[in-house]
């Protein structure tokens, strides 16, 4: 199976940030993988535990253990609901880090963020570090 949109993300966040930190990961480890195996090193998140072999722990971003998200240059989600994403955002400016969203279908939060073209994906950069 092809995952275009995972392997665009990837590719994006692999050549323009140093440290990842992918929330709501829901056992996917496309994106995550692009980076490892570039030296990036990436932790991916989610509210439920998954066997994977990414670097991987259970957390809760509306809740979040900050000391996971203190390296991360860039917090990026990949599909989140929408209702996610002023957490996200919360999330990303408390770190002073970027927040790039690829969004389900239309959806978008506010306007949208600063848009970017990732290999033809569409990516939301809602938050942009100082």
């Amino acid at each position: 199976m092809i995952y275009h949109i995972e392997t665009a993300v990837g590719n994006y966040i692999r050549d323009h940030y140093t440290s990842a930190v992918e929330v709501g990961f829901g056992g996917k480890t496309v994106a995550a993988k692009i980076l490892l195996e570039a030296g990036i090193p990436v932790l991916c998140t989610d509210v439920h535990t998954y066997n994977t072999d990414v670097p991987a722990v259970v957390d809760d971003c509306v809740e979040p253990d900050y000391s996971l998200y203190e390296n991360a240059d860039v917090i990026y989600a990949i599909r989140p609901g929408v209702e996610i994403v002023p957490a996200l955002i919360s999330l990303a400016q408390k770190m002073n880090c970027d927040l790039i969203v690829y969004h389900l279908g239309f959806e978008l939060y506010m306007n949208g963020g600063e848009r970017i073209n990732a290999d033809g994906v569409l990516l939301h950069r809602y938050v942009k570090k100082n």
